[in-house]
């Protein structure tokens, strides 16, 4: 999309008033200046990338993709699942959702 695609597209919104002008002249900046939008957080772009392992795995294998993206051993990470288990079973719970929701690798 072209540079006067995305601004007549601004200009759009703000007459529908879906943009305050103030938000019409931060994006319509941004866009001259040539930045894109703001970085998402660390911690959101750690949340994106994790995925389960397939080398280190006992079971799924989610442990293994934990302990990659945060950097910890893997026996520390299915240590705290064996204690979240053994305190009313959210360890349980935690990992079979972790399982089915994260990607493999």
């Amino acid at each position: 999309m072209s540079l006067s695609d995305e601004l007549s597209k601004l200009d759009e919104l703000r007459q529908r008033g879906a943009l305050t002008s103030e938000e019409f002249s931060r994006a319509k900046a941004r866009l001259l200046d040539g930045q894109s939008a703001p970085a998402s957080a660390p911690a959101v772009a750690a949340i994106n990338a994790l995925r389960r392992s397939r080398t280190d795995r006992w079971i799924a294998g989610v442990c293994g993709g934990i302990a990659r993206s945060t950097g910890i051993e893997s026996w520390v990470c299915r240590l705290l699942f064996a204690l979240f288990l053994l305190l009313g079973g959210a360890g349980l719970l935690l990992y079979v959702l972790l399982w089915i929701f994260v990607p493999n690798e």
